[in-house]
């Protein structure tokens, strides 16, 4: 346990929100079975970031499941994470990928997709989507069928 707390800073000590965009809060951990495949899914119902155009605050639920390879994400840090986007100013579309880009760099995931659940602006709600796999593998090819079978 005490190899648990030396990777992780965040866990058990006082939080400290930051005031825009922080990737630098994420922190990940080692994976006890990276042999299996398993999914491990993180449900975001209160994400908030702001229009770059209006400054507008928009809302949604961000949906993270991914495919653990040697490294796993820790909650409270994605958590932290996430939170960090509430004054920043970003599309959709943006932030989803840029939630896709962060968690590969910081674990690289055999699999991981993100989807934006947002709530409708002047009538529409956006779904962005991303996903990936790591290229060369079956999570590769995994990757493209369920981005194709989309709805």
């Amino acid at each position: 346990m005490s190899e648990l707390k030396e990777q992780l800073s965040l866990l058990g000590r006082s939080t400290e929100y930051k005031q825009d965009y922080a990737p630098e809060v994420l922190e990940a951990f080692d994976n006890k079975h990276p042999g299996n495949d398993y999914w491990v899914r993180f449900n975001c119902p209160e994400f908030t970031s702001l229009c770059p155009i209006t400054g507008q605050p928009d809302f949604a639920e961000i949906r993270i499941s991914y495919i653990p390879d040697v490294k796993m994400v820790e909650s409270k840090s994605l958590k932290l994470y996430l939170f960090s986007f509430r004054n920043h100013g970003a599309f959709h579309e943006d932030c989803v990928n840029i939630i896709m880009k962060d968690l590969i760099k910081l674990m690289n995931p055999k699999y991981i997709e993100v989807t934006g659940l947002f709530t409708p602006r002047g009538g529409i709600s956006i779904y962005p989507y991303a996903n990936y796999g790591r290229p060369g593998t079956k999570y590769e090819q995994m990757a493209e069928q369920r981005l194709m079978n989309r709805e």
